[in-house]
């Protein structure tokens, strides 16, 4: 007893290996913290090394991690699971203000076209500039800058709808108003080297019935794809799902395909080809009939838009990258062809009166 009451009292004096003056705990393993399980050393049931609980996994029991449901992150100390964030394109992110000012300045402009030709319907600019034709293709102008808006808005089934539906109809109005007028133009000619009399559906009602019918049959497609696809929501957990699970969140969108896409844009895209192909054929035209070269113009300058917008489109995923660039080809195309609206307003007048005395005043 006395041998021990020495031992014991210097225990205080006495230093380990470690540096540290407590008593060592005599176990072979200490208990693992929150988050992390018990692998049992093997062959050795009291020993045990902890090992944490990582990635999108969570402490399920003592000695298992398992995984948590794909659209759940485990919470902060990894005991359970929590449903991951969910978010949407805000109205104030960089991705949407950009293009809605824009769009606005486009809408801004191609209004106070409208207005100005509805001001001075009736004077021979106007109507030599095919007032019918023009209006169909003002129209299409409005519509792909304001489908901007669409892209934005918060995902429910309403603007998953008009999303389909305006999608493509601003780019088809334009292109079918453009191809109406190449092809017009091509058959005067190829029938004026053959006879003297005029090809039939060249009056501006039959302008008007041949553009709405090929407008007709985009939306023919979109209404067949609302029967076979309803349109609706979907979040998305895979487009940012990062490898911290606490910064993973969910991309509320409208469920469109890439292969829907592809058929919603593929009629517009059949429809530039078509007007380039009329517009090549066209290029001979004589000098005083020159509003096929701005059209011309055009169809080329979309055509290498869409080869340089495709490929970058459908290589990314369908985020606000991927909206954004699909606005951004509209807008290319709509500048393209607000270009050549103001060249065939003026080109048809000016080869027998000069720029400088043309006016816009109403028919004596």
């Amino acid at each position: 007893a006395h041998k021990w009451y020495i031992f014991a009292s210097q225990m205080d004096a006495m230093r380990w290996k470690t540096g540290d003056p407590s008593l060592p705990a005599s176990v072979c393993s200490l208990p693992c913290r929150t988050g992390q399980r018990k692998k049992v050393v093997k062959g050795v049931p009291c020993c045990w090394h902890c090992e944490s609980c990582e990635g999108y996994h969570y402490q399920a029991s003592e000695f298992t991690c398992e995984l948590c449901p794909y659209e759940m992150r485990p919470d902060t100390n990894r005991t359970g699971c929590v449903p991951i964030s969910i978010i949407k394109l805000e109205w104030h992110s960089p991705w949407a203000v950009v293009p809605v000012f824009i769009s606005m300045l486009g809408i801004i402009a191609t209004s106070f076209v409208i207005v100005t030709f509805v001001r001075y319907n009736d004077t021979p600019i106007v109507r030599a500039s095919g007032r019918e034709m023009s209006y169909v293709l003002l129209t299409g102008i409005f519509l792909c800058y304001a489908i901007t808006f669409l892209m934005i808005a918060t995902p429910d089934v309403g603007v998953c709808s008009l999303r389909r539906i305006f999608l493509g109809l601003g780019m088809c109005f334009s292109y079918a108003a453009l191809l109406t007028k190449t092809n017009r133009i091509h058959r005067i000619f190829e029938q004026g080297k053959k006879s003297v009399t005029a090809p039939r559906f060249i009056s501006p009602a039959s302008q008007l019935v041949i553009t709405f019918s090929l407008i007709s049959i985009q939306l023919l497609g979109v209404f067949v794809w609302f029967a076979v696809d309803p349109p609706h929501t979907v979040v998305d957990y895979g487009e940012q799902r990062t490898q911290d699970p606490m910064a993973a969140r969910g991309v509320l969108k409208c469920d469109i395909s890439d292969l829907s896409l592809i058929c919603s844009l593929g009629y517009s895209i059949l429809l530039m080809v078509t007007c380039t192909v009329y517009a090549i054929k066209t290029r001979g035209v004589p000098e005083t009939f020159n509003e096929a070269k701005p059209i011309g113009f055009t169809m080329y300058t979309t055509c290498i838009i869409w080869l340089a917008f495709i490929p970058i489109f459908f290589g990314t995923s369908q985020s606000a990258e991927r909206g954004e660039g699909q606005r951004a080809a509209a807008r290319g195309q709509t500048t393209c062809i607000r270009s050549n609206r103001r060249k065939t307003l003026l080109n048809p007048l000016s080869t027998r009166y000069p720029i400088s005395h043309l006016k816009l005043t109403s028919p004596q």
